[in-house]
């Protein structure tokens, strides 16, 4: 699948070892808006904390068990898109993204989104996707459910951020109600 050419300025490609820096540098310039709402943002402090991921994102990808791509605009990197897993008995996955603050509000994320869709629908055959999103985080939330995801609740106090709880809205989209 990858890389993955979204439009004519975007393309999903792996993250590979010699992203690296430039992924860190994305993270480092970014931390104080990241770590509002990701776990893992205080874990990377060097390009060399991203050595091991990238090794485990690489063997996903491998065996077919999602991916974490990076989002390169105009051959610049300014964010991340991925799948958590992939349920192959049920058909189902969980999609994860972040972008850089300079970045968002230009449909990059949509787009992105928009195109892995079809392409979990039509080519791998899915039925569920579902994204996960803090409570707060609205900028996040309104992706999905501008979208066309439903809303299917929210889970109190799911996810331990720092030095707080979050709740967790679980937004989800059936193949039988996406709309190509």
């Amino acid at each position: 699948m990858l890389p993955f050419q979204v439009n004519e300025s975007i393309v999903l490609r792996l993250i590979q070892s010699r992203d690296r820096d430039e992924l860190y540098a994305l993270i480092d310039e970014n931390r104080k808006y990241l770590r509002a709402w990701l776990l893992w943002v205080d874990k990377r402090q060097s390009p060399k904390d991203l050595d091991s991921v990238i090794d485990v994102w690489a063997h996903h990808y491998e065996e077919r068990n999602g991916f974490d791509s990076g989002i390169w605009c105009n051959e610049q990197l300014v964010g991340m898109l991925g799948l958590h897993y992939i349920d192959w008995n049920n058909r189902a996955t969980s999609i994860g993204y972040f972008l850089a603050e300079s970045a968002q509000g230009k449909g990059i994320i949509t787009k992105s989104i928009e195109q892995l869709l079809k392409y979990l629908f039509k080519e791998l055959k899915l039925n569920r996707v579902i994204i996960q999103c803090a409570e707060n985080n609205f900028k996040s939330r309104a992706i999905p459910e501008k979208m066309g995801f439903s809303n299917e609740g929210t889970s109190r106090e799911a996810q331990w951020v720092y030095d707080h709880y979050e709740n967790i809205v679980t937004y989800s989209l059936l193949s039988s109600e996406w709309h190509t």
